[in-house]
């Protein structure tokens, strides 16, 4: 097994763990008594050491060494993990939770991805990058889709081990635990390629993207955009380190600050939250919520492949635009159904479509920074949309509890139409290498 095929396992296997945490906390948390807007707390802990992982993913993980970074994050999670499974009190559910990064979203988006994404590209060429990231995260949604049917281990391990309700959603979270371990030998295995290396000479797809975006001068006409012809130097590995080139630095600010808007509507939306949502509002069993998400976890994985597909047609921005817009639409829709049959049929019609945009932002993103610097732009990207993400659960559970149990899907939905409209005014003219060619 190659690297690539290394990070494709880690990613299936953290998948796999994360989306069945994902529908099974929220009703987990109602198991034991924890009212809306602490269950919304308890999630919002775990998407913080999320996104306080990438930060530290973003800043320390090429001087610690990029293996032995993922391996800990790996073991930390199910550390994490195993104490949310014995623990009741709220305080303590929220501390273990943020250092296991128990990721309530019910997709992995955590700090290991940073990594992953980054390593990803030099796995292929640019006319191939786009495919390859759909490819990993059809790997990703696969696990997600079997994850989510792991929402039903809690009553197969009540009725096979006569286990009582809460023992048996306890033991289910001991599952999620060691799951997130099986990935450690793996990362130990893989070869030095993934580590980082002296950056590459200028000429590469950046210099490409500039002159085909600015002219060769940089989106403003200017000459600031080249990079600096004295690098730092990393004292401690002795491998040159090029600062952030000016037009590298100006889409990621702009496009962090768009991605945390989106975020911040995800937030709202989490796998926890939307099972507890079917839960409270339909009545519905925890094993029949775990088949719905696994009905959309497949289609997300096939919109990916559709999402490569169409991206070569009508370009990344385009496609993360006009497929995110009728999602948002739908999701409203979900907050107004009648029925339960009604409202799951929407939400599939809406997972079928929330997902293109994920492949081609990743691509995006790694297309418009030089190489030397996808870490940082992995990171800086992950980072803003973990902080959204994390800041948002507390104040849907309290919409829940306070307001009304559809409240956080309208506002939520709401975010994310905006996000896409200032998306494609911001960056429908900056294209990536493949598409500046034609």
């Amino acid at each position: 097994m190659d690297d690539r095929g290394r990070l494709y396992t880690c990613a299936f296997l953290r998948a796999l763990a994360t989306a069945m945490v994902g529908v099974l906390l929220g009703v987990y948390l109602a198991k034991l008594r924890l009212p809306a807007a602490q269950i919304g707390w308890v999630v919002t802990a775990g998407l913080a050491g999320a996104a306080s992982a990438s930060l530290l993913a973003m800043l320390r993980a090429d001087r610690m060494g990029r293996r032995r970074f993922l391996s800990g994050l790996a073991v930390l999670g199910a550390a994490g993990g195993a104490a949310c499974a014995v623990l009741s009190q709220p305080m303590a559910l929220a501390l273990a939770a943020f250092a296991g990064m128990v990721n309530g979203m019910g997709r992995d988006r955590g700090a290991a991805l940073v990594l992953e994404q980054a390593v990803l590209p030099a796995t292929t060429d640019d006319a191939h990058r786009t495919r390859t990231f759909a490819w990993y995260n059809v790997v990703q949604d696969a696990g997600h889709a079997l994850g989510s049917l792991g929402a039903g281990l809690p009553l197969l391990l009540q009725r096979a081990a006569g286990l009582s309700e809460l023992a048996g959603f306890r033991a289910s979270v001991a599952v999620y635990a060691l799951l997130l371990l099986l990935p450690v030998p793996l990362y130990a295995r893989l070869s030095t390629a993934v580590e980082p290396t002296a950056p590459a000479r200028r000429g590469g797809s950046l210099d490409l993207l500039e002159h085909a975006n600015a002219g060769g001068g940089g989106e403003d006409g200017g000459g600031d955009d080249s990079v600096e012809d004295n690098p730092a130097q990393d004292r401690r590995t002795g491998a040159r380190r090029e600062p952030l080139a000016p037009a590298s630095r100006r889409i990621l600010v702009r496009i962090s600050a768009l991605f945390a808007l989106d975020s911040l509507g995800g937030g709202f939306l989490t796998a926890a939250l939307l099972s507890y949502y079917f839960y409270q509002r339909f009545g519905v069993s925890e094993a029949r919520i775990g088949v719905l998400f696994f009905g959309a976890r497949v289609l997300n994985a096939l919109s990916h492949l559709g999402a490569a597909w169409l991206a070569r047609r009508i370009g990344l921005v385009n496609t993360m635009v006009f497929t995110h817009i009728p999602s948002s639409i739908l999701l409203l829709t979900v907050a107004i159904a009648p029925s339960f049959p009604v409202a799951a049929g929407l939400f599939l019609l809406r997972e079928g479509l929330v997902e293109m945009d994920v492949p081609t932002r990743q691509s995006y993103v790694m297309a418009v920074v030089r190489p030397q610097e996808r870490v940082l732009a992995s990171g800086v990207t992950h980072l803003v949309r973990m902080g959204a993400w994390a800041v948002a659960p507390a104040f849907a559970g309290s919409l829940m509890q306070g307001l009304s149990l559809g409240a956080p899907l309208m506002l939520g939905a709401g975010m994310k139409v905006t996000y896409d409209v200032l998306l494609y005014a911001a960056f429908r003219r900056v294209k990536p290498p493949e598409e500046a060619r034609t």
